[in-house]
């Protein structure tokens, strides 16, 4: 049986989303990730770097100014789309990433999520949806920081 149309039309689309990296979210990351990096919580160990300032580890993009609403784009949509036709659960199916640049405090990131790819596979425990998505980090200058390329699975209920 095919994947429902308000899942299939997804592939393709795009979102955007804005992410703010306030210096003091960035500290709180690190220490919990147990990160001791003095480039991300000691601004002045930070100002004598190369970078100037305090900037972000690998994998911390700030937070969302505000969550996308626009359907079917919206990936909270995709995901409840994907619950209502029996896929309710969400498994790590893995990242890949890539970094260009550092993220400085005070940065404002665009991010840019396009669903790539959705397929229905059936194994040995049953069926899941494998969900391929492509992110691009850009900063406020147009410069792209970071791409990954993440997998989610969803099982179908039991």
């Amino acid at each position: 049986m095919p994947l429902p149309e308000s899942i299939s039309k997804c592939i393709g689309q795009t979102t955007s989303t804005v992410y703010e990296v306030e210096k003091g979210s960035i500290a709180r990351f690190a220490e919990a990730v147990g990160d001791p990096n003095p480039l991300y919580w000691d601004e002045e160990y930070a100002a004598k770097s190369h970078y100037g300032s305090i900037i972000a580890p690998p994998g911390f993009f700030g937070w969302p100014v505000k969550l996308g609403v626009e359907l079917p784009n919206d990936l909270i949509a995709l995901v409840t789309s994907l619950a209502e036709a029996g896929y309710g659960r969400i498994l790590d199916g893995g990242i890949e990433w890539e970094f260009f640049k550092p993220i400085m405090a005070g940065d404002k990131l665009t991010v840019k999520t396009t669903i790539r790819n959705i397929m229905e596979r059936s194994g040995k425990t049953g069926k899941a949806v494998f969900l391929f998505r492509d992110i691009t980090y850009f900063d406020q200058s147009g410069d792209i920081v970071a791409t990954s390329r993440q997998t989610t699975i969803h099982p179908q209920n039991s």
